[in-house]
């Protein structure tokens, strides 16, 4: 005879009560209400970077002097100002630009539909637009078109080179100034600057081709050991490939010079009939980077439409998936490696060129992290975006020079990009693909970042 024993009543409407209760979102776990908490974690962070300096006399005399004076409130007023705009106002200004885009629509569709059909008005544009970027730059100052040179143009092009890693394949590099470093000391012992002499002495021009190879070889190198790894675990291994040629660099001291540094010549054409000699002048340097820039441009993007592109694509999508369709993984990650390091060996010659002088200290581990800021701040996979990217926070720390201390603007960097992933997470302007999956992922239908590891998939 059995027994039937039946639950306490009440039992059912309790569970489904507890289990609610687990569902349920509280006020503070809301997207708006998080996002209010990063603006003040941001607020109480510039407080602290441009109140007063601790003293070892009085460890906290920063903390009293910043949190007691007006500057916190400042800072707490400003942020929650933007939070306030953005998240009320938000969709009034959205439904007022749509409707400012329906009642343009027609004009705007009919531009649009003439540059994608007419090739001649596409023409027109990017010539106007390189004109204007080779020469706009003769009527600003000499310390400008230092910068232009120095700085904006040799950090475009390691972006335009990291873009083709991360933002195209989707592999997190942290060691890409390795491949810079690489270059610069290529057109060092190519010339014959190093204690170790070359077979034969090239010129800086002819040394262009070596170093892209050397880099190349480096970029297989480091892909080789690492295909099996995605994610943080690349990230690690790329950041102590790194470290591996910076200390080279500062300890072989009779191979490299070590901390000393070592002095290169600059660029110079002599074909007989005619020689032309690069001195101080910058235009020349910033014209002869400009035609490097427009050639690694045209030739990525004839990339990434090809058969290579697409099948960095699709490893960055899923690379398991991308493997289960007959996608060359191995193949292809490392053909990201290298051809992504080869602009770096460009860079590289070009800047021991113009500067004439260079130390290990110029290949920083700090590089590396803002050329990844600048390509995620322009947009990852977007060439236009990745350019924009570069030059605006290349230039923005030196047009902040006379107010901000040098030692603090990386710092306003910082901060700028927080705000920028809570609002933008896709960059200033993004590639079409990357803002798909940004709304696929708000959807709940795949992932917003490829550069982790595929669900189910080895790392």
């Amino acid at each position: 005879m059995s027994v039937k024993t039946s639950a306490p009543a009440g039992s059912a409407p309790e569970a489904l009560s507890a289990a609610a209760r687990l569902r349920r979102v509280r006020w503070y776990q809301q997207p708006r209400w998080r996002r209010l908490g990063a603006m003040l974690a941001i607020a109480v962070t510039l407080t602290l970077m441009t109140g007063e300096e601790g003293t070892t006399q009085d460890l906290f005399l920063a903390l009293r002097e910043d949190f007691t004076g007006p500057g916190l409130w400042i800072w707490v007023a400003a942020a929650v100002a933007v939070w306030a705009v953005r998240e009320f106002l938000a969709d009034q200004a959205s439904r007022a630009v749509g409707g400012a885009r329906q009642a343009a629509s027609g004009p705007l569709a009919a531009a649009r539909s003439r540059w994608e059909s007419d090739g001649r008005v596409r023409a027109g544009v990017l010539t106007a637009l390189l004109a204007l970027a080779v020469f706009g730059p003769l009527g600003v100052e000499r310390y400008w078109q230092q910068v232009l040179v120095d700085q904006i143009a040799i950090f475009v092009l390691l972006a335009i080179g990291l873009n083709v890693v991360i933002g195209w394949a989707g592999l997190l590099d942290l060691g890409f100034i390795a491949f810079f470093a690489i270059g610069a000391y290529s057109a060092a012992y190519w010339t014959g600057a190093l204690p170790v002499q070359p077979p034969v002495v090239l010129n800086n021009f002819l040394v262009l081709p070596v170093a892209v190879l050397t880099c190349l070889v480096a970029g297989v190198v480091l892909g080789a050991p690492t295909l099996r790894l995605r994610g943080d675990y690349l990230a690690i291994v790329t950041l102590g490939f790194h470290e591996i040629v910076y200390l080279m660099a500062k300890n072989a001291e009779g191979v490299t010079e070590g901390a000393r540094g070592v002095k290169v010549e600059r660029f110079s054409i002599d074909l007989g009939f005619f020689s032309y000699e690069w001195e101080l002048d910058p235009m020349p340097y910033y014209w002869l980077l400009i035609g490097f820039i427009v050639l690694a441009i045209f030739l990525f993007m004839r990339l990434e439409h090809s058969k290579v592109g697409r099948a960095w694509t699709a490893i960055r999508e899923d690379e398991v998936a991308a493997a289960a369709t007959g996608v060359d993984t191995v193949r292809y990650k490392l053909m990201a490696f290298a051809i992504g390091a080869s602009t770096s060996g460009v860079a590289g010659v070009a800047y021991a060129s113009k500067v004439g002088y260079f130390n290990p200290e110029n290949f920083a581990i700090l590089l590396s992290v803002l050329v990844l800021a600048y390509v995620i701040f322009g947009g990852m996979g977007s060439i236009p975006g990745v350019l924009f990217g570069a030059a605006f926070l290349v230039w923005l720390p030196e047009y902040l020079r006379e107010w901000v201390d040098p030692k603090d603007r990386y710092m306003y960097l910082g901060a700028l990009l927080v705000i920028m992933m809570i609002y933008r997470p896709q960059g200033v302007i993004p590639s079409r693909r990357r803002k798909r999956e940004l709304r696929m992922a708000e959807a709940g239908v795949g992932g917003a970042d490829a550069t982790g590891p595929a669900e189910g998939g080895q790392r």
